[in-house]
C-alpha cells in the first residue's frame, strides 16, 4: 500500500463540554492547537474518547466540521462514524467526507453485534458509499463483537478499507491477520499499553487516549519505534505504562477528561450515564500525574 492515512500517534481527542453538557468549541480549538503544536500526527474526532455515543447526530456532524476547519490540513482528521445501524453509519461517513475528513474510523456493530459475514456486509456497504479511506475499529471489550483474521482478509480486498485500529488484546490473532493481509491492511494499536508492541511488529502507530495529556511523549515513542530504535521506544513504553493505565482506571473517557481538567483545560464533565470519578480514584489520578511531573 503506497499511501497511509498517518504514521505515528493519533490522538483520540476528548470533546470538552460546559457544565450543562453543551460542546465547548472555544476550548476544543485550544486543545486541537495544543495537540498539533506538540507533535500529534493525526486527530481522531468523535471516537469513544470524544463521547460519540452521547452526541446527537447534529452535534456529531458539527464537531467533525469544526475539527476539519480548525485543523486546516495541518494533520489528517479521522472522523469517528461507527454505528450498529449500517445505513446510519454510511450516512455519517458520507457526511464526514463532505465536511472534509481525511478518513473515517468505524467501530464494529455493538449490542446487536453480528456474524463475521455480517461484518463483511456491514463494512463493504459503508465503504461502497464513500471515497475516503476507512479504518475499522475492533474493540470487543466494548462491543461484544470481534473481527477474526480471515474476516480482515476479506475486508482488505475493498479499496477503501485501508486499516484497522486493533484493540482486541490478542497479539497472536493480530500476527495471523498481518500474515493474511500483508500490505493490503495497515495496523494501528488501539491500546496505549500495546503501542510499542504492535508498532514493532510492523504496525504504523497508535490511536491514543494517553496522547490527550502527553502528545509529545506519545509522538516521540512512536517515532522511535517507526525509525527502528526499539530499545528507546520500549523504554518509553515501560516508563509511561503506569500513567497510561491510570487513563483507564475508570471508564474511558472519565479519567482522561479529569486529567485534562487538572492540567488546566476546560474539558468539563462527561455526559451521563458516565459519572465523575470517586474521591479515591481522583486522588490516585492526581498523585500519578504528580509522579510524572505533569503537575506539582
Amino acid at each position: 500500500m503506497a499511501d497511509h492515512i498517518f504514521k505515528g500517534s493519533a490522538v483520540a481527542i476528548v470533546t470538552p463540554m460546559f457544565d450543562d453538557g453543551k460542546v465547548n468549541y472555544e476550548e476544543y480549538g485550544r486543545i486541537i492547537d495544543f495537540q498539533i503544536n506538540n507533535g500529534t500526527d493525526a486527530i481522531v474526532a468523535c471516537g469513544t474518547t470524544g463521547e460519540s455515543a452521547t452526541l446527537s447526530p447534529e452535534e456529531h456532524s458539527e464537531v467533525i466540521r469544526y475539527t476539519v476547519e480548525k485543523v486546516a490540513k495541518r494533520v489528517p482528521v479521522i472522523a469517528g462514524t461507527g454505528s450498529n445501524d449500517t445505513v446510519f453509519a454510511a450516512e455519517l461517513s458520507k457526511e464526514a467526507e463532505e465536511h472534509g475528513a481525511d478518513a473515517i474510523l468505524s467501530v464494529t456493530p455493538y449490542y446487536n453485534k453480528t456474524s463475521q459475514s455480517g461484518l463483511v456486509r456491514h463494512y463493504n456497504y459503508i465503504a461502497d458509499r464513500i471515497n475516503i479511506p476507512m479504518i475499522v475499529y475492533n474493540v470487543p471489550s466494548r462491543t461484544g463483537c470481534n473481527i477474526k483474521p480471515e474476516t480482515y482478509k476479506e475486508l482488505s480486498k475493498h479499496p477503501n478499507i485501508k486499516a484497522t485500529k486493533e484493540a482486541n488484546g490478542d497479539i497472536s490473532a493480530l500476527v495471523r491477520t498481518m500474515a493474511l493481509c500483508g500490505d493490503d491492511l495497515d495496523v494501528y494499536s488501539g491500546e496505549d499499553s500495546q503501542a510499542f508492541s504492535i508498532t514493532s511488529m510492523g504496525g504504523l502507530g497508535v490511536i491514543s487516549v494517553f496522547a490527550n495529556i502527553c502528545p509529545r511523549e506519545c509522538h516521540e515513542m512512536m517515532a522511535l519505534a517507526l525509525s527502528g530504535d526499539f530499545k528507546q521506544s520500549f523504554a518509553m513504553q515501560k516508563y509511561y505504562i503506569e500513567l497510561m493505565d491510570m487513563m483507564f482506571s475508570d471508564v474511558n473517557p472519565i479519567p482522561v477528561k479529569a486529567a485534562m481538567n487538572v492540567l488546566g483545560f476546560k474539558c468539563g464533565p462527561c455526559r451521563m450515564p458516565l459519572a465523575p470519578m470517586s474521591e479515591s480514584g481522583y486522588a490516585a489520578l492526581v498523585e500519578c500525574m504528580k509522579k510524572y511531573g505533569l503537575i506539582k
